[in-house]
């Protein structure tokens, strides 16, 4: 059974950090391309950073650039987004998410065509 499940997130003061975590089971997430999104109260879901299959090259949204960093660990069979330098803007829900096209297009932070979500994790920002 294909699953994602999604940790580490929490209240934080703005300019504070986080690290989420994505842990897959039921298959191999170096087989899939891999995104992060995240929903704002009362927004649509948006593309936050992703990673084509066998490609280690990371794309980030605008507004993650230089703040957020997404790694995976082939071993673990997870995924994780550093969260540097938060702001109230960032509170909503994380979730991951994977595609397993090789032709999904991973552009401005935005997987499309992801198969498989994570339930999401809640991130609050605020002092």
């Amino acid at each position: 059974q294909v699953q994602l499940v999604e940790s580490g997130g929490g209240l934080v003061q703005p300019g504070g950090s986080l690290r989420l975590s994505c842990t897959a089971s039921g298959f191999r997430l170096n087989d899939y391309s891999i995104g992060w999104f995240r929903q704002a109260p009362g927004k649509m879901r948006e593309g936050v950073s992703c990673m084509k299959i066998g490609n280690p090259d990371t794309n980030y949204a605008g507004y993650a650039k230089g703040r957020f960093t997404m790694s995976r660990d082939i071993d673990k069979n997870a995924v994780y987004l550093q969260m540097n330098g938060l702001r109230p803007e960032d509170t909503g829900i994380y979730s991951c998410a994977v595609a397993a096209s090789p032709a999904a297009l991973c552009m401005g932070g935005n997987l499309a065509g992801a198969q498989y979500w994570g339930p999401g994790t809640q991130i609050t920002v605020s002092s």
